[in-house]
């Protein structure tokens, strides 16, 4: 693994450690003694991984990687905030990561938690939760304004992780210009994921600055 890879490179890379965790032939690559001697004093990440914190996301499991191959910022619903921005600029500017995964993934609590926080009469939430999770709700009242429902509750849940999931890209975006301007210069890719839980697939969406194949 080149710890200075290119965007398609980085992307490429952890393709090919999901195909192998999808098909249970995982290497478990760079786990071993002398990785965590050799990475004891600096790292050099192939990538980051911004992703929610679901017990079920295990990102260096899912993309067969080892021990200072991902840095990994997490929380419930992968949701922009100062600190995940800041975050995802140290990796950028300090750790000089090629490739920002934003990864999402079926059945998200947070997703159905913001879905259900919009439906008439639903019960107030405890203030951190609701304030963690008010960012997804643009996406709910998107995709209900689409299908012409007159209430949340029938809204597909995994058209709003998608729809959330661009949203937070674009939030960044537009929230950091070191992450815009490394992208702007060829630098950086995006790429926004979803999980399947079952299949154990990461299924590329959206895609910003350098093409990277999904």
């Amino acid at each position: 693994m080149t710890p200075r890879a290119t965007p398609q490179e980085a992307w490429d890379e952890l393709r090919r450690g999901n195909a192998r965790f999808v098909a249970g032939e995982p290497l478990y690559p760079r786990q071993d003694v002398e990785r965590r001697h050799e990475l004891a004093h600096a790292q050099t990440p192939l990538a980051t991984l911004f992703g929610c914190s679901d017990s079920r996301l295990a990102a260096e499991l899912i993309f067969d990687t080892g021990l200072g191959d991902l840095f990994v910022v997490r929380n419930a619903g992968q949701v922009i905030s100062d600190s995940v921005v800041g975050s995802l600029e140290y990796a950028v500017a300090v750790l000089q990561v090629p490739l920002i995964v934003v990864l999402g993934h079926d059945s998200c609590g947070a997703v159905r938690a913001a879905i259900d926080s919009t439906q008439f009469e639903s019960p107030e939430l405890p203030a951190h939760i609701w304030r963690l999770i008010a960012p997804i709700v643009p996406a709910v009242r998107r995709v209900q304004r689409e299908a012409g429902l007159p209430d949340a509750a029938g809204v597909d849940a995994e058209r709003v992780g998608r729809e959330h999931l661009h949203d937070t890209i674009a939030e960044l975006l537009h929230s950091s210009e070191l992450v815009s301007a490394a992208v702007e210069d060829g630098r950086l890719g995006i790429v926004g994921a979803n999980y399947r839980l079952a299949e154990g697939t990461a299924i590329p969406h959206f895609t910003v600055g350098v093409a990277v194949d999904a």
